[in-house]
Order: structure tokens, then C-alpha cells, then sequence
């Protein structure tokens, strides 16, 4: 059908077998749009290869049962798909489209890569073609080329602004709405504890009589944590991290705790938040808002000036911000050396340079990129992009939160693991390994070709002094960005575990996420389990092997968060660009092909391609070892990382893709 990504599978059993099966393994398949699928083996080097016709009826990410068979004609290992032994979802967002009286819905997903046919539909949820849907595969039979479906939302005509922001979030699988059941139970909690019970602010430490506020972005509807500052009489500071006590009002077991472990994390998209708790409580109840006695959970450090701790305190308090600062107007208050508690900014922000001095001593490695932000209008379209410099106000904030989960994972690790005797307990780390060795020497080639060093021991690995030293570099320079984003794909993906092998990325032993309970699940457990060990309670054993399962439901759920965020940011640098068709603008190459250059705008960081049939004075060939196109006869080069100017070509909104050509 027209416009469809459909691929005809047909009836596998009228195909050629993969022939010479020696064993079936299981493993998550990994398909590519064009239907083709691949899955990991331990025994094998590379991924085993599924053709179209022997993926079965497999879908991305799904668990599924492989024979193994032969070897194709370019040597690579070749399988069927025996089984589906799970489904890793079966929820679609796409459009509506009709042809020869029926109706299909083409997946936005690009791993999706066949058409879903509705065969009946009720009436009230009858969908006009060109609408975007949620859809429910119901039925897939191997000898059906099309998966059967029933549509369950109508979500909006696409193209329009809310219906593709609430697209994206859908089709990772977030609900943008509460069950009834939850926000019911949110209102009665918030009659219940506002104002906050005698008894309860009887049990905690009192901190509203000691300097606090909150630094956050100028939109923030909801506040996480607070900081409070107090000069001691031996010329210490007393300096405290206070964290919105979620675990006060969640309790386990209760449809807000149940609806939060679904969600995981809230979702920021480019113009909306779609909180992981109702908004009574995030932006309410829990929320540390300016003038309100709030409850928190707190970790206080009396430090000197060089950010040296002397003493710390775990516990339950009861605080009132004094002020919340933006970023904006904390910066303006530390550039202008006055104003409104400058002394108190000031000294935090010196203490922080050292905790910042420290963590590089420590081999920590600096991978933060400035922010790509949106001014859009009344009807949601993008009018202005520019980056967000992350500067000493952002910076303050973040080495006190990096302080605060430090020293709980610590706190945590020792208690429960003490030399010489059987573990006690299991927390939630937020572990970073070490990078894989052949990545990383794929990424010193590559920062190589571009004139900047990135040296490797004899046994393949890197220090983290040297990356840093990388990125010191670096900064400033056109490559900067390119090689920030490569630096990171490198890595390893920081990940929850129950067991704790450190942070490689911030150079820390112990780490964990303390400081954010309103939008992260993972911080809320943590909260309940730092206040199982302060109580001296032991977690019940029967209760930890579901620690496990939650670090893996986490990290699965942020990845889907984060590329949510990705994806809202994406759609409007097209749509962005899409009004600039013509127009000319400085940009760096980000990468080179075979088949062309892709161009990052200087500014927007909106990327596009430029075809190699669109250079059009040579014919370029690839230099791959030196990160070129080069032309055979004029020995033109374009080089990664090179400045060229582009003119805005094309915008194709579906595919979220930008066309650019070169202007000489």
C-alpha cells in the first residue's frame, strides 16, 4: 500500500530453509526496518543474521528461539526463528490509512516493519484516515503476511504539534494520564497530610530555622531537592542536601507506588512533562516550593573550605525554602558579586569548585554537552533553537547532588557488606563499567584522524585522566561536539545494579540516585531503604531478589525516557528547519559515508545530508581510515569536523530527516 514500510514475509514455510542446524539458542532478536534480524550468541564473534523470510513473525527486542544454520555467501552465520518466546510489546503508535476497504496502520516505529490491518473496529473508535492511533497487535498467525490489530486511542490528526508530542511518549509505552483509582488516591493523601500533621514534624530534624533554597531551571513546576547553608562557629560549614520525601506519602503496595513502578521516570519532552506522579504530589504536596514547610529527606555535611567533610547526618527533616532561585538569577547573583544571599551562593559555589577539582584529581570524565532548547508559539511551532551553556550556577547544584548519592551509596554498600561476613541487605547502585577495548580503539582512531590524542595502554585500556585530558582539548573547538557524542557512544551505558562496581565515568567507588524521588523510582526505593538501615531494619531476604529485577526495569525504562526526549527534540529541529527551506547556515561536518557528508547547524544542532550526487563538481570516494569523502580528480576533501556553509534543501517531517546541499 502507498506510503507503507510493509514487508512480505508470506508464508515461510514456501521458503528455503536455513539448512545444517546444529543447535537453537534463545536470545533478543534485533531487527532493522528493512525486516532483517539479528541475535547475539556467546559461542559466535558476530550476531547470528535473520533473513526477512525466517524472522517469523518476530519483532524488535523480542525473546525468540534460533536454529543455527549455515553460513551465507559473505560467511556470515544465518538462522530461523523456531519461537517466539515473548513479546516486547505489542502497543503501536501509527497512522491511519485505507486501501480496498480496509484499514491499516502504518507504525511510526522503524523497527516495525510491517503494516498492522484492523480488521473491526467499534464504532467510537472508528478512525479517520490520517489520524495517529494507539494500537493493540492482537494476532499473528506465521503464514499471514499482516499482523491483525485493534485500535485502542484515538490520539489526533498527525502533523499536529499535541498530537505528535503525545505520539512519541505513547509509543514508548508512558501513559500521559492517571488511572482514576491513582489521582483518587493522591487527593486523599493530600487532604490528609496538608497541613503536615504535629506528630509527624515531632519525629524529624527541624532545618526551617537554617538558610535553604532551591536553584532550578526557570520552567521547573516541581522540586526535587534544596540546599541549606550554615556557618559554623570553628569556621566550618554545615551544608545540607534536602530531597522531596516522597517515601512519606508512597507507600508500597498502594496504587500511586504501583502506577510509579510502571512509569519509572518522568518524561521531558521539548514543551510538556509527563510526570511519573500525579501532579497533587509532584508539583504540590511533595514539591520543596519556596515559604511552605516541606518534608524531606536529608544528607548534611559540616565541610571546611576545601570541601574536606568532618562529619555527616541521614535523616528524616522538616524544612522551609527561603527562596527559589533559577539558574538564571543564582548566575546573574554570582556574576554581579551582590544581591540576595551572594555570600551564602558564593561560598557553596567555591566549595563546589573544589569537590569539582577533586572528582577530575580522581580521573572523572566531563561528557556534559550544552542543551538544545525550543521557543515555540501559541500553536507549538518551533520560532527559535539555540543551545543552553551549562555555567557555575548548574554546576553548584550538581556537585551537591553528586555529593549527596555518593556518600549514601557508601553509606548503603558498608552497611550491608561488611568485611569477613555474609552480605545484609541490597541496595540499587547506578554502576558505570570500564569502556570495551575495541571501541575505545575505534575511538582513538577516530579522534586521531581529527589531530587531537587519545592514548592506549598495551593492555587496551584507557585512563580516565586522559579522556578528560580529551575533552579539556577539545572544548571550544568545531569538533567539540562530534567528539563529546562519539566519547560517549564509546562508553559503557551507566545502568542500576544491585551489585556495585562503581562509576567509572564520575571516578566514584560507590554511587547511587538519592536526589530525585518525584521523577525517578529508583531514588524512592533507595529513600526506603537508607530509612530501613537508619531504623536499624533489615529488608527481608524474600524481599531482594526483586531488587534485580528492578535495576533491569529501570534502565530499560530510562533508555525509553530518554529517547522519548531525543525524539520530541528531533521533530522540532526538522519542523524547525522545514520553515528555513532555502535559507544558508554555518555548519561542521558530523559524518562522512559513502553515499554523503552529514552536516550539524553550529547554532541549532539540527543535522541534515548532503548526497554525494548533490557535490556534484568530482566524483568522491570514501577515505575511511581519514574520515573523508575525496574527489578523484580535484582531490577536494570534505573531513569530519570540517566548516562548511549548507543551504536547507528539504524537510520531511514523517522520517524526522533534513536535506542539505553545499554552498560554495
Amino acid at each position: 500500500m502507498q506510503n507503507s514500510k510493509q514487508v512480505s514475509h508470506g508464508d515461510s514455510s514456501k521458503k528455503t530453509p536455513v539448512t545444517n542446524t546444529s543447535k537453537i539458542i534463545e536470545g533478543i532478536i534485533t531487527m532493522t526496518s528493512k525486516g532483517v534480524g539479528y541475535v547475539a550468541s556467546l559461542d559466535l564473534k558476530e550476531d547470528i543474521e535473520i533473513a526477512p523470510e525466517h524472522v517469523n513473525t518476530a519483532l524488535h527486542k523480542d525473546t525468540v528461539e534460533v536454529a543455527v544454520g549455515g553460513k551465507n555467501r559473505f560467511d556470515r552465520v544465518q538462522g530461523t526463528v523456531t519461537k517466539i518466546v515473548s513479546r516486547n510489546k505489542t502497543n503501536f503508535v501509527g497512522t491511519v490509512a485505507k486501501e480496498g476497504g480496509k484499514t491499516f496502520i502504518i507504525p511510526d516505529d522503524k523497527k516495525m516493519y510491517v503494516d498492522i490491518v484492523i480488521p473491526h473496529q467499534p464504532k467510537d473508535l472508528e478512525a479517520p484516515e490520517g489520524s495517529k492511533v494507539l494500537v493493540r497487535m492482537t494476532r499473528w498467525e506465521k503464514t499471514s503476511r499482516t499482523p491483525e490489530g485493534e485500535i485502542l486511542e484515538i490520539i489526533g490528526i498527525a502533523g499536529e504539534h499535541n498530537t505528535e508530542m503525545e505520539s512519541i511518549v505513547r509509543e514508548r509505552g508512558f501513559d500521559t494520564a492517571f488511572p482514576e483509582t491513582v489521582e483518587a488516591e493522591a487527593k486523599a493523601i493530600r487532604a490528609k497530610e496538608s497541613p503536615t500533621p504535629a506528630s509527624e514534624i515531632a519525629t524529624r530534624r527541624d532545618f526551617r530555622k537554617t538558610l535553604t533554597f532551591t536553584i532550578d531551571p526557570i520552567d521547573a513546576k516541581d522540586f526535587d531537592d534544596a540546599i541549606s547553608f550554615k556557618k559554623l562557629a570553628d569556621g566550618k560549614f554545615e551544608i545540607g542536601v534536602h530531597i522531596a520525601d516522597v517515601s512519606h506519602y508512597v507507600r508500597p503496595g498502594t496504587a500511586l507506588d504501583r502506577e510509579a513502578v510502571k512509569r519509572g521516570f518522568s518524561v521531558y519532552l521539548v514543551d510538556r512533562t509527563i510526570p511519573m506522579l500525579p501532579e497533587i504530589l509532584s508539583n504540590d504536596l511533595c514539591s520543596l516550593n519556596a515559604h511552605e514547610d516541606k518534608l524531606a529527606f536529608s544528607s548534611v555535611f559540616v565541610m571546611d573550605s576545601n570541601g574536606a567533610i568532618s562529619d555527616r547526618w541521614f535523616g528524616k527533616s522538616i524544612i522551609n525554602s527561603a527562596k527559589r532561585f533559577t539558574y538564571e538569577a543564582a548566575q546573574e547573583t554570582l556574576d554581579a558579586k551582590s544581591g540576595e544571599y551572594f555570600e551564602e551562593l558564593n561560598t557553596l559555589n567555591k566549595i563546589a569548585y573544589k569537590l569539582r577539582e577533586e572528582k577530575w584529581k580522581n580521573g572523572a570524565i566531563d561528557f556534559e554537552q550544552d542543551e538544545v532548547k525550543f521557543e515555540l508559539d501559541k500553536a507549538g511551532r518551533p520560532i527559535r533553537v539555540y543551545r543552553k551553556t551549562r555555567k557555575d550556577a548548574h554546576k553548584l547544584v550538581e556537585e551537591y547532588m553528586l555529593l549527596a548519592n555518593r556518600e549514601v551509596a557508601e553509606v548503603l554498600y558498608k552497611a550491608h557488606n561488611k568485611e569477613g561476613q555474609k552480605p545484609t541487605g541490597v541496595a540499587l547502585y547506578r554502576i558505570h563499567d570500564v569502556p570495551d577495548r575495541e571501541k575505545i580503539a575505534d575511538f582513538s582512531a577516530f579522534v586521531r584522524a581529527l589531530g587531537f590524542d587519545l592514548p592506549i595502554r598495551k593492555d587496551g585500556e584507557i585512563k580516565a585522566k586522559d579522556l578528560q585530558a580529551l575533552m579539556n582539548a577539545v572544548a571550544g573547538k568545531a569538533e567539540e561536539s562530534m567528539i563529546r557524542t562519539a566519547a560517549v557512544r564509546s562508553m559503557a551505558k551507566a545502568i542500576y545494579s544491585t551489585a556495585n562496581i562503581g562509576h567509572f565515568g564520575l571516578a566514584f567507588e560507590y554511587y547511587t540516585h538519592f536526589t530525585s524521588p518525584i521523577r525517578r523510582y529508583a531514588d524512592l526505593v533507595i529513600h526506603r531503604i537508607l530509612q530501613h538501615h537508619l531504623m536499624s531494619e533489615k529488608i527481608p531476604e524474600r524481599d531482594w531478589a526483586g531488587f534485580e529485577k528492578m535495576a533491569a526495569d529501570n534502565t530499560e525504562k530510562e533508555i525509553s525516557a530518554a529517547d522519548a526526549e531525543r525524539a520530541s527534540i528531533k521533530y522540532k529541529q526538522v519542523e524547525y528547519m522545514k520553515e528555513r527551506i532555502g535559507q544558508v547556515f554555518d555548519g561542521v561536518i558530523s559524518g562522512v559515508t559513502e553515499w554523503g557528508i552529514y552536516v550539524e547547524d553550529k547554532e541549532t544542532r539540527c543535522e541534515g545530508m548532503i548526497k554525494i550526487r548533490d557535490i556534484g563538481d568530482d566524483f568522491y570516494v570514501l577515505d575511511q581510515k581519514n574520515y573523508a569523502l575525496v574527489g578523484e580528480k580535484t582531490k577536494r576533501r570534505f573531513r569530519l569536523g570540517d566548516s562548511i556553509k549548507y543551504k536547507v534543501v528539504a524537510a520531511d517531517m514523517e522520517r524526522r530527516t533534513l536535506d542539505y546541499s553545499l554552498e560554495k
